[in-house]
Order: structure tokens, then C-alpha cells, then sequence
């Protein structure tokens, strides 16, 4: 009888201090898709000065920038690889906390990887897209997230999960689909999986896709029809515009086109966040940056 209550009050003892130690106000987002994702941008000296209520937790380890895997960091750029560049996710978190109470704090975790089919995040069909392309920065790329990009993002998600509450996935991916009529099926089939993975529900988990590139003469803008087809298949997805958002070539925002993109993320997570939960402190002018 005796062994019997000491194995409940541990039990008990674990739960109470994982509660604790888990802060409801450090909102925490997961960031995943293509080279678009993991930010191809310039990054200049506007984007080194940051809040430091926003943090990313680093997914990969870099000397080069001193950080470890699985901590938490201020989020000076970059966020997702240790050489890529600025991205949705700089001006994302940025905006959501010159927004928020000050007692909230934001958190993102970005594991995107250049060139990828949606479908290497299929935790069931990765391997048979983990080598379209021969090219090693590609295979090097995967290698990095141990092989298996979507086990990566869950492995980080509940460690990141001991910290803090996941508000929201942000998605930009396409490019490599184009033209896939399938590719909301694909996001579907990622999503469900990882609210089973992560014991979520989808009235809890927002997914943003962005749109591609849509200025004119780029590569893919088509896809975007496809993309806007989304909250018809995910009904809690809402789609991020990229009108007048400016590119460096013809697939890939540049720095100014990031950080409208990044801005249009927040706006959007921003009502959801207000009209779910209402905020008191709210604050009703949005500011971009």
C-alpha cells in the first residue's frame, strides 16, 4: 500500500512540476516548408536589433553564431540554418510581440529545408523524397535533420512544449509542387499527423501557408491558386497574401518582401489570437515593425 502511494505522489510530483515549469504566456510557433521558409533575404543591420521577449529555439547547432540545439535564443538572424539568410519568421515575431502584452513572449522553431516536395515531411513517405535531387547540399541538408525532417519537427516541438504552449504553424512551401493539385491532400495528411504526434486539437493549432512569389515573370505563381485551396481541405488554415511583396529573383523574396510577408503572418495570427481569447491588453493598432 505503501509503495503504491509513493507512486502516485511522483506521478503527481512529475505533473505538478511540468506545469510549472511550462509557461502559458511564452507562445511558441512552428515554422516548416522551403527555401522561402528558411529565408533567402539579405540581412542588414535594421534586422539585428531585437526584442527580446521574441526567441527561437535553435534546431540545428552553429559555432559560428555560438548556439546549441534545443536552447532558446534571441532571435537575431538567422533563424532556420546557420548560413541561411532573413525570413518569414524575422518580422513574424517581431510584429507579434510589438502587439502583445508585454508579459507574452514569443518563441519559433524553424526547420525548413531548400528544394523540398511537401512530402518529405510525411513522416510516413520522407524517404522516397528525401533524394529527388542528387546535388549533396541537398542530401547535406536532410542529413542535418537526421534524416527525417517531420520526426525532427516533433522531437523539438515537445521539448519546446516543456517551455511553453505551441500557438500555430506558419507553412510557406510550393515552388517544388507546382502545379500539384494534390498538395492540399499532402498538407492535410502532415497536419493531422502532427496534432496526433503533439496530443493537439485543430481548434488550438492555426496553420498559415504563404503564398509563392506572385509578381509577375516568376516562376510559380500559379501554385498559389492551388495554395488558396487550402482551408477548404484544413478548415482552421488561413492563407497568407504575397501581393506587392518584392523578390530578389524569380522564386525568392528579398529582404523588404520578407519582412512584408513576415508582417502579413503576424497580422493574420494576431486576429485569431484576439478574437479566441481577448486579449484585455490588446492593442487595436497593429504595428508593422
Amino acid at each position: 500500500m505503501k509503495k503504491i502511494k509513493f507512486i502516485v505522489f511522483t506521478v503527481l510530483l512529475v505533473f505538478t512540476l511540468n506545469l510549472v515549469s511550462q509557461d502559458s504566456n511564452f507562445h511558441i510557433y512552428l515554422c516548416f516548408g522551403q527555401s522561402n521558409m528558411e529565408g533567402q533575404g539579405k540581412i542588414e543591420e535594421q534586422d539585428k536589433n531585437v526584442d527580446s521577449r521574441f526567441q527561437v529555439m535553435q534546431a540545428l547547432n552553429c559555432s559560428d553564431l555560438k548556439r546549441t540545439k534545443g536552447k532558446w535564443y534571441t532571435t537575431i538572424p538567422p533563424l532556420c540554418q546557420c548560413e541561411s539568410g532573413l525570413s518569414p519568421t524575422d518580422y513574424f515575431g517581431r510584429t507579434m510581440v510589438r502587439n502583445l502584452p508585454d508579459s507574452i513572449k514569443i518563441g519559433v522553431i524553424n526547420v525548413a529545408i531548400g528544394g523540398c516536395d511537401i512530402r518529405l515531411f510525411d513522416k510516413d513517405e520522407y524517404k522516397d523524397y528525401n533524394s529527388i535531387f542528387a546535388e549533396d547540399w541537398f542530401k547535406s541538408k536532410i542529413k542535418d535533420y537526421e534524416g527525417n525532417p517531420y520526426k525532427y519537427i516533433i522531437k523539438l516541438a515537445k521539448l519546446a512544449q516543456k517551455d511553453g504552449v505551441i500557438k500555430g504553424l506558419l507553412l510557406h512551401q510550393g515552388e517544388t509542387n507546382n502545379g500539384d493539385e494534390k498538395w492540399p491532400s499532402y498538407v492535410k495528411k502532415f497536419y493531422l499527423d502532427l496534432l496526433a504526434d503533439l496530443s493537439m486539437s485543430s481548434d488550438l493549432l492555426p496553420l498559415l501557408a504563404g503564398e509563392v512569389v506572385s509578381a509577375k515573370g516568376n516562376c510559380c505563381s500559379s501554385m498559389n491558386t492551388i495554395i488558396n485551396k487550402l482551408p477548404n481541405t484544413i478548415p482552421t488554415a488561413y492563407i497568407i497574401s504575397s501581393d506587392k511583396c518584392t523578390a530578389q529573383d524569380n522564386a525568392h523574396f528579398d529582404s523588404e518582401g520578407y519582412r512584408k510577408m513576415g508582417q502579413r503572418y503576424a497580422k493574420k495570427m494576431l486576429f485569431l489570437l484576439e478574437n479566441r481569447t481577448h486579449y484585455s491588453k490588446f492593442k487595436s493598432v497593429i504595428k508593422d515593425n
